[in-house]
């Protein structure tokens, strides 16, 4: 998921940005993220919610990107709750993960999931832990963003299909795989989280805990084997700059972005042959969530507007077809509402069955700083 642009902060004064138009019940929609995440609610979704309920005005300001993003929503509602405010002027906010276990920990969000009819088109464990933390019921994915291996199939026949078989691969065909290692964008991180997933045994536990501190050792023992394939591959510059040099011939596969690949495909960036794949035993993806204040001013319209916007064709026609983003509902819930060629353009490659057995989330704070750490301190040394 690349969420890079700055937004203005949030200001001291922010609920004078929250004013309504007199006379109309104001809905007040906070987000975290690019500014791509307040458009999409101030230019699609909100003028759709309007429509449908007269008299009601839907505003929605930006954070900014990140986790900082959602650690300003956290400061925000946290500072309410110990002013003992009555009822909080953020009615919806759409968070990362580790904010969202934050708020969730920090008592300062409502669960509300069983009480809209999209809750039950959601069956992803994201939609349950973030992070090693229970939100079950607190949250529901706004989309997935997803990692996957971007390839030329002129130049690969047979993807690899796991990180075993990718490791024997480059030996095979040496500087043809490249990624953009721990500092050049989170693809390269999603890759090096998955590589540690596969190598070291820790499985589930990276994702779902107990952490232990005793596991640093493994971890740098997989990393070490990280080592020696690194001989073998090209480090690219970034995020784009592994597209880019996939694009121009000089690899031929490599860790991205799927958002950014379909992007950069109706752009013209990028060769349309080009093809995906996702390897076991899976890569990060990360989902974006919609929240609700555990004391909103307007509670009941803050579900409603939620249950719009989890709704299959709102994820269809928006997340899907406007961001190239995989939906944040279960993706046969959507398929109706797409065109074959739609559907098929973020399916063919990755099957909504593979996204679910490989999509995986990133681990637990405490083991992905142990892996970037490790990295450095193994893996560069």
């Amino acid at each position: 998921m690349r969420i890079t642009r700055l937004l203005p902060a949030l200001a001291a004064g922010v609920a004078l940005a929250f004013a309504g138009a007199i006379g109309a019940q104001t809905l007040n929609v906070v987000t975290a993220g690019d500014q791509n995440m307040v458009d999409y609610v101030n230019n699609y979704l909100g003028p759709k919610f309007e429509a449908m309920n007269p008299g009601v005005k839907v505003r929605a300001v930006g954070t900014g990107p990140g986790d900082a993003g959602s650690q300003k929503i956290y400061e925000k509602l946290s500072a309410q709750q110990k002013a003992g405010t009555a009822a909080w002027d953020t009615d919806v906010a759409v968070v990362h993960q580790r904010g969202a276990a934050t708020m969730v920990g920090d008592k300062l969000l409502m669960p509300y999931r069983n009480d809209v009819a999209a809750g039950k088109l959601v069956s992803r464990d994201s939609a349950k832990n973030a992070l090693g933390a229970n939100v079950d019921g607190y949250v529901l994915p706004m989309f997935h963003s997803q990692i996957a291996f971007a390839y030329n199939p002129d130049l690969v026949k047979n993807p690899p299909k796991s990180y075993t078989e990718l490791a024997e691969w480059v030996k095979k065909n040496p500087k043809q795989f490249g990624y953009n290692g721990v500092k050049g964008g989170m693809s390269g991180v999603g890759f090096v989280m998955g590589w540690v997933g596969a190598n070291s045994g820790l499985g589930d536990k990276l994702e779902k805990g107990p952490y232990a501190a005793s596991d640093k050792a493994v971890i740098d023992k997989s990393l070490a084997g990280l080592k020696v394939f690194n001989q073998n591959v090209v480090m690219t510059p970034g995020n784009a700059g592994t597209l880019d040099m996939l694009n121009r011939g000089e690899i031929a596969m490599g860790p991205v972005w799927v958002d950014m690949f379909y992007t950069w495909v109706a752009d013209g960036k990028l060769n349309p042959k080009t093809k995906l794949v996702l390897p076991a035993p899976g890569m990060p993806g990360q989902p974006m969530y919609y929240v609700i204040p555990a004391k909103a001013a307007n509670a009941a319209l803050a579900k409603k507007f939620v249950d719009f916007a989890e709704s299959p064709e709102v994820q269809a026609q928006g997340i899907v077809k406007q961001f190239n983003w995989y939906p944040g509902i279960d993706p046969q819930h959507v398929q109706a509402k797409l065109t074959p060629a739609e559907w098929n353009k973020l399916f063919t490659d990755i099957t909504p069955a593979e996204l679910a057995r490989n999509g995986r989330p990133f681990p637990l704070s405490d083991y992905f700083t142990d892996i970037v750490e490790g990295y450095e301190r193994v893996v560069l040394k």
